[in-house]
C-alpha cells in the first residue's frame, strides 16, 4: 500500500474516533444563559428561558443528551421538563449540534411556584446516550434564586360586593287631591270634599299632628281655568279659585289642629293650553290631531280658541269632554315619614330582630365595625327574610373576610339561586374560584357581574394570577389597593405604584413591603429600609420573607430582617 495514502487512512479513523468514539465531554455553565436570571414569579409561574451555546469540536457525533432543568430549593427539588439534543450521527428527531461548529440549543423551564423556591438554584442535569451506553455528567448552575414579588397578589384582599339596603330615615311621600268647579263658577260644591282622593289627602294631613314619626312640610294650591272664553275672565276667575281653595285648606288646618308646617303655596293659571293639549292626546276623540294640529300652529291665546271655535263640532266635543277637567284646583301635601334612628334600630335588633323591617335589618349590620356582630345581624336577617338574596349576599361577604371560604360559597350560591341575575353574587362566587385556583370558573362568573363595583379589582388579581401584568393594570384602574400597586410595580410603571401605594386608606404590612420594594426598584435605600420595618413590625413573619427576597439582594437588610 502506498505509505501517503495508508498515512491519510490513518488521520481519518483519527478524527472519527475523536469525534466518535470517545465520550462527551463535562458541560461548562459559560455556555449557558438564562432569562431571566434570577428568575421571576409570573402569575403563579416559574418560567425561564435557557439558551446553550455549544462551542465547536465538543459535541461528538454520535451523542444524545438529555438536559432536565431542576429548581434546587430546601433540601428538595422540581423537575421541569426534560429536551434532547443530538449529534450529527445519531438517528433522532431531536435539534442537532454540529461536532465542527457547534451550535445552540434553546431549553425552556417552567415550574409551579412554592414560597421556599424565593431562595433557589437552577441546575441542568445531563444524561448522555452513545450506541448503548449511558452515562450521566455532572450538573450545572445556570441561575440563582426567584424573584417572587408577583406571589403577592391576594384575591383574600379584594372586597366583595355588597347588595346594599334601601333603608331611608326619611321618605317624603306626595298626596294629591283635585277639586274640580263648574264652568265660570269658583265656589266649591260639598261633594268635591267626598271624594276618595280628597278623604284620603285630609286623612294624610290630618295624621300628622301630634306623631312626630310624620312631618308635614308643605301644601300647594294649584288652581286653573279651562281656555275658553277671555283672558281677563279667566284670569280673575282662575285667581278667585285659587282664593276660595286656599281659604278652605286653612280652614281645614285649623280644624285639624295643625299649626307647625313648612309653608302653604298658591299659584294660578289663567288658561290651561298645556292641560288642554295633554288630555286631548290622552284622548281617543276622533278629530284629535286635527285640535293639536290647531294648537301647534297659532300661539296666540285668543286666536287659538277662535281658530277651535271655528270648528263647530270638535269645539263642542271639547266643550263635553275635556274643558271640564281643566277647571279645577289641585292639594298637594308633602308629608316626610320619620325613620328609626340608629340607637332604635340597634335596640330593636337587640329585643327583636322580627320587628324590623328587612331594609332596617340590613342597614343594622353596617351600624358596627365588629364582623362577628355583622355576621350574626345577617344571620337574623337570612332566618327572618329567606327569601332576599341580598341578606345571604352580605353574610357570605363577612365570611369571606373572615376567612370562611367554603361557608361564603354556600352562602353565595344561595343570594345566586335567590337574585335572578343579581351581579353581586356573581360576582362574589368569582372571587371564591379565584381563592381556590378555578380560573377559568372565577372568569366566567366575573363576566356574568359586568358593572358591578368593585369587579375591576376581582379582574385585576385574576389577571395577575394568569401573568397578565398589563391587563391587570387596565383592569384596576385608579383602585387604591396593594394589589393595584403591584400591578404597576410589575409593569414597572414605579411612580404611579408610588400614588397608589400612598393613597390607600388604610394601608398595612403588605402596603409597607411593597413599598420597600419600590424604594429597592428605585435605589432609595432611606425608603426601603423605614419601609420595611414597619412592615416587619405590623407582621414579624414578613421578616423571613424579606430574608431570602431577591428584591433586597443588593442592599443590606441584615439589621432589618432579624
Amino acid at each position: 500500500m502506498n505509505k501517503k495514502l495508508c498515512l491519510t487512512l490513518t488521520v481519518g479513523a483519527a478524527v472519527m474516533l475523536s469525534s466518535c468514539g470517545k465520550k462527551l465531554g463535562q458541560f461548562s455553565s459559560d455556555y449557558f444563559t438564562t432569562n431571566p436570571n434570577p428568575l421571576e414569579v409570573v402569575g403563579e409561574k416559574v418560567p425561564a428561558t435557557v439558551t446553550g451555546n455549544i462551542p465547536a469540536k465538543f459535541f461528538v457525533k454520535n451523542a444524545s443528551v438529555t438536559v432536565t432543568p431542576y429548581l434546587v430549593y430546601n433540601g428538595q427539588e422540581t423537575a421541569s421538563q426534560a429536551y434532547t439534543f443530538q449529534g450529527e450521527k445519531v438517528q433522532g428527531n431531536a435539534p442537532v449540534v454540529s461536532y465542527q461548529y457547534g451550535g445552540t440549543v434553546t431549553i425552556p423551564v417552567s415550574y409551579n411556584y412554592v414560597p421556599d423556591m424565593a431562595k433557589s438554584e437552577l441546575m441542568l442535569d445531563f444524561v448522555v446516550t452513545q450506541g448503548n451506553k449511558t452515562y450521566a455528567l455532572p450538573r450545572v448552575k445556570v441561575a440563582n434564586g426567584v424573584v417572587a414579588t408577583a406571589a403577592l397578589a391576594d384575591a383574600a384582599t379584594v372586597n366583595p360586593a355588597l347588595a346594599p339596603d334601601k333603608f331611608q330615615r326619611i321618605i317624603n311621600d306626595k298626596y294629591t287631591a283635585d277639586i274640580l268647579f263648574l264652568i265660570n263658577k269658583a265656589n266649591i260644591r260639598a261633594e268635591q270634599l267626598k271624594t276618595d282622593a280628597m278623604v284620603e289627602l285630609q286623612k294624610e294631613i290630618a295624621a300628622t299632628y301630634g306623631d312626630d314619626r310624620r312631618v308635614l312640610k308643605e301644601i300647594n294650591i294649584k288652581s286653573y281655568a279651562s281656555p275658553d272664553g277671555t283672558i281677563e275672565f279667566n284670569t280673575a276667575l282662575a285667581q278667585d279659585r285659587e282664593n276660595v281653595t286656599k281659604g278652605y285648606v286653612n280652614d281645614q288646618l285649623k280644624k285639624d289642629k295643625i299649626k307647625e308646617f313648612k309653608d302653604l303655596t298658591a299659584e294660578f293659571t289663567p288658561e290651561d293650553w298645556e292641560g288642554l293639549q295633554r288630555l286631548v292626546s290622552q284622548s281617543d276623540l276622533q278629530d284629535k290631531d286635527l285640535i293639536l294640529s290647531t294648537l301647534s300652529m297659532y300661539k296666540d291665546p285668543e286666536q287659538r280658541e277662535q281658530e277651535l271655535r271655528n270648528l263647530i263640532s270638535v269645539f263642542d266635543v271639547l266643550a263635553d269632554k275635556i274643558l271640564p277637567q281643566l277647571r279645577y284646583s289641585r292639594i298637594t301635601a308633602s308629608i316626610d315619614a320619620i325613620g328609626k334612628s340608629d340607637s332604635e334600630i340597634q335596640e330593636a335588633y337587640k329585643n327583636d330582630p322580627k320587628s324590623l323591617t328587612v331594609e332596617e335589618l340590613l342597614y343594622a349590620a353596617t351600624l358596627t365595625d365588629d364582623p362577628a356582630q355583622q355576621q350574626a345581624i345577617y344571620e337574623s336577617a337570612t332566618a327572618v327574610y329567606p327569601s332576599d338574596y341580598r341578606a345571604w349576599n352580605d353574610l357570605g361577604m363577612v365570611q369571606y373576610a373572615r376567612g370562611n371560604y367554603a361557608g361564603a360559597k354556600d352562602s353565595f350560591a344561595k343570594a345566586a339561586q335567590l337574585g335572578g341575575g343579581a351581579a353581586e353574587p356573581q360576582m362574589n362566587l368569582g372571587l371564591v374560584e379565584l381563592m381556590n385556583g378555578n380560573y377559568a370558573s372565577a372568569n366566567k362568573y366575573f363576566g356574568s357581574a359586568a358593572g358591578q363595583n368593585g369587579l375591576g379589582d376581582a379582574l385585576g388579581v385574576y389577571y395577575l394570577k394568569q401573568g397578565d401584568n398589563a391587563a391587570a393594570v387596565r383592569a384596576f384602574g385608579d383602585s387604591k389597593s396593594n394589589n393595584a400597586a403591584l400591578a404597576q410595580i410589575l409593569t414597572k410603571d414605579y411612580s404611579k405604584a408610588k400614588s397608589t401605594l400612598a393613597g390607600i386608606s388604610k394601608p398595612d404590612a403588605v402596603t409597607y413591603y411593597l413599598t420597600a420594594v419600590l424604594g429597592a426598584r428605585t435605589n432609595n435605600e432611606s425608603m426601603l429600609t423605614s419601609n420595611l420595618r414597619q412592615a416587619i413590625k405590623l407582621d414579624n413573619k414578613l421578616a423571613a420573607l424579606a430574608a431570602n427576597d431577591l428584591e433586597f439582594a443588593n442592599f443590606n437588610i441584615a439589621n432589618i430582617a432579624q
